[in-house]
């Protein structure tokens, strides 16, 4: 497969690579990206690029290699080369003049297609549809799509991989787009594979007979791929990795014992927000893979550009406050910063200000939360299998929910059910199930006990109605849990309301009305005895003609059913759909039933409030004798419908935590000033005057 050698950028000398450390994915915190454009060798300017670095405080890159295109003399055949490569070799070029500046580099490979003349030489590379016919690229004719489950993947890519470790200084190879055709492949390879494994043929479709073994074949496929490229590449180079790009749902999809082994680090491919997406998206990637991963580093990729996914304007700006949101929500919760520009040419220079801004807050703050972690005391459930054994739209149950709290004000995390024991659910007080409709036995088990020893649970709507597999239950598997059985399946309504009954604290912040809006979509549920019934349902009745638009009966059945054991434990449950009805109305009266839900179920003054007006997202950061509150303002005009045009200031925000008794320190780290707090009663409080985009409260003790 090589042509005769030519010149490459020289190999790392003996002394180098012992100075390279295995644990580089820690310390490579702020990461700039150049993804090359194939006539970029013709007016490439690599000095803007190393200033860039600089300038941004950068301390790792990635930089296009090859895959559909190398950008290097490769010497393997039918790896395209750019036709204006000529003698350069501009990723070599940029290799080394980060190592000049210290940085860790990551070359980026792309596999998931080929051109032609490969196509016509191995056209067993290619991803077919259920026909057998290759499939064309949908953006670019005249090259075609791989399937990963061939020897594309499996033996050429890891042969680029290889030779891209052995010729040149980087820590690790940098996969786009490595699982190939996104959909269904249905070459011979993969057809045989899934049959020698499962018995079955492909699945005709998804969600189609087959589906669930298919799910699962193809996460054992990719994950086991992972594991022969990262093998490749450390056999060269023992401190390098081979790592794949990921989308927002990141190691969601992966196996995990695979996983732990493969796997130092995640770089998230959720580039941006488009349409009608809220700008805390961004943190909520950093709290999905600790979800699944607490520990495992996590980096969310942004483009400079605008997020448009139909039109897809790669080669344009973003406007500036945006993109630097986006970034600083992202480092908040954990996922820390990554620049991408598309086209090494640079027209417009407007993206590079907030770049630099946004990554030198990150600089300035990381010296503190970097010994810190992310903790909170309510979790948000994350049910992984949710769109892959029904398809409704699940997500706007979690969006709902997360954009509740987020406007309530309470720090939260996230928890995978592929994580859901004892041990990954004891640091949290509250559990929230927006619609965890698939839950097995085992989990339901799981939750059962937590709440038995103490933890509190919110949940809504189909909750446990499905087992693991997506099969209907006839009643809740948490039935027990929530004390509500199932008397009728979900059905849509009009003009739905529900009544405020006995006095409770879920009942508190509604004065002046003795109903609110209820669900478009409910259930009919009996609630147990020892429960107690803060709202009903009305009655349904007519949306028109006007003059018939009233209730004719009394409120009856249970909207809203909460307990509490003797151990402490509460639980709180919607039988409709708060959630989804929350997130499609922005009702301000759903958002206060889950705060309020949320409040009651925690039973305590939260560790950490934080109040004043605007739209806030909130991290708690902690120590052994330290804790971080990290205040992302997110109030401006586009906050609901981006994109970001000004932050607006915050008015004065007032920060209480509770802490142990003794001297508290105090320090605004983005101001720059040491403040001193008010001390009593077990908690520490600090008013910030304003704040731009960020701000972090920072108390300290000493050892108690």
């Amino acid at each position: 497969m090589r042509t005769e050698p030519e010149q490459t950028a020289p190999a790392a000398t003996p002394a180098q690579l012992e100075e390279r450390s295995a644990d580089w994915p820690q310390a490579a915190t702020r990461w700039a990206q150049i993804t090359l454009a194939e006539d970029d060798p013709l007016h490439f300017d690599s000095e803007f690029w190393l200033k860039l670095m600089r300038d941004s405080q950068s301390n790792a890159t990635c930089i296009s290699a090859g895959g559909y295109i190398a950008y290097y003399p490769t010497q393997i055949q039918y790896h395209y080369r750019s036709k204006y490569l000529g003698d350069t070799d501009p990723f070599g070029t940029l290799v080394e003049g980060a190592r000049g500046l210290d940085m860790s580099v990551m070359a980026r490979v792309d596999p998931h297609a080929i051109h032609a003349d490969a196509a016509a030489a191995h056209p067993e590379w290619l991803a077919r549809d259920i026909n057998g016919e290759p499939l064309e690229h949908w953006a670019h004719p005249g090259i075609w799509l791989t399937c990963a489950f061939t020897d594309y993947h499996r033996e050429f890519i890891t042969e680029v991989a290889r030779e891209i470790v052995r010729e040149y200084d980087v820590d690790a190879v940098f996969a786009n787009r490595w699982e190939g055709y996104g959909g269904i492949s249905y070459s011979e390879a993969a057809r045989k594979s899934f049959k020698d494994e499962t018995g079955l043929d492909l699945p005709a479709a998804e969600h189609a007979e087959g589906w669930h073994e298919y799910v699962g074949w193809r996460r054992r496929q990719l994950s086991q791929l992972v594991a022969v490229w990262d093998k490749a590449v450390r056999d060269i180079r023992p401190h390098a990795r081979f790592i794949p790009n990921l989308g927002a749902l990141a190691a969601r999809d992966l196996d995990r014992d695979l996983v732990e082994k493969h796997y130092p680090i995640f770089f998230i491919d959720k580039q941006g927000r488009s349409g009608n997406e809220v700008p805390w998206a961004a943190g909520r990637n950093g709290k999905r893979n600790r979800g699944v991963f607490p520990d495992r580093p996590v980096r969310l990729i942004t483009s400079v550009g605008p997020e448009h996914h139909q039109y897809r304007w790669k080669d344009s700006v973003a406007p500036a406050e945006e993109t630097k949101t986006w970034i600083v929500d992202g480092f908040a919760q954990g996922a820390l910063p990554w620049f991408t520009k598309f086209n090494a040419s640079v027209p417009d220079h407007r993206w590079v200000p907030p770049i630099v801004e946004a990554f030198s807050l990150h600089a300035k703050v990381e010296p503190v939360l970097k010994d810190l972690r992310i903790t909170a005391e309510v979790a948000l459930l994350d049910p992984t299998r949710a769109g892959q054994l029904r398809t409704d739209r699940t997500a706007d149950h979690e969006d709902g929910f997360y954009q509740a709290l987020v406007e309530a004000r309470v720090p939260f995390e996230f928890v995978s059910d592929q994580e859901l024991s004892a041990e990954r659910l004891s640091p949290f007080k509250v559990i929230v199930l927006a619609n965890a409709e698939h839950l097995g036995d085992e989990q339901c088990a799981v939750l059962r006990q937590y709440v038995e020893g103490g933890g509190s649970l919110v949940a809504a709507y189909q909750t446990s109605l499905y087992d693991e597999r997506g099969q209907a239950r006839a009643d809740f598997g948490l039935a027990d849990v929530l004390g509500v059985h199932l008397t009728e399946a979900s059905r849509p309504v009009k003009n739905n309301y529900i009544a405020l009954m006995d006095d409770h604290l879920l009942n508190r912040g509604f004065p002046g009305t003795t109903r609110i809006i209820g669900g478009t979509h409910i259930l009919g549920v009996e609630a147990d005895p020892d429960t107690e019934v803060p709202f009903r349902f009305i009655p349904d009745f007519p949306d028109l003609p006007m003059e018939e638009v009233y209730s004719r009966h009394d409120p009856d059945r249970p909207a809203v059913i909460c307990r509490q054991n003797a151990n402490g434990g509460r639980v709180v449950y919607f039988p409709f759909n708060l959630g989804s009805i929350f997130w499609e109305a922005l009702q301000s009266d759903h958002g206060l039933l889950v705060a309020n839900a949320v409040d009651w179920a925690l039973g305590k003054e939260p560790e950490v409030t934080v109040e004043g007006a605007g739209l806030l997202d909130l991290a708690v950061h902690r120590g052994e004798n330290s804790v971080a509150v990290v205040i992302v303002n997110l109030t401006n005009p586009m906050a609901m419908r981006g994109p970001i045009r000004e932050t607006l200031p915050l008015p004065p925000q007032t920060v209480s935590v509770a802490v142990p008794d003794g001297p508290v320190k105090g320090s605004l780290l983005v101001a720059g000033v040491e403040v001193e707090p008010t001390v009593a009663n077990g908690r520490a409080e600090i008013t910030i005057p304003t704040a731009g985009l960020l701000e972090v409260v920072h108390l300290t003790w000493e050892d108690r």
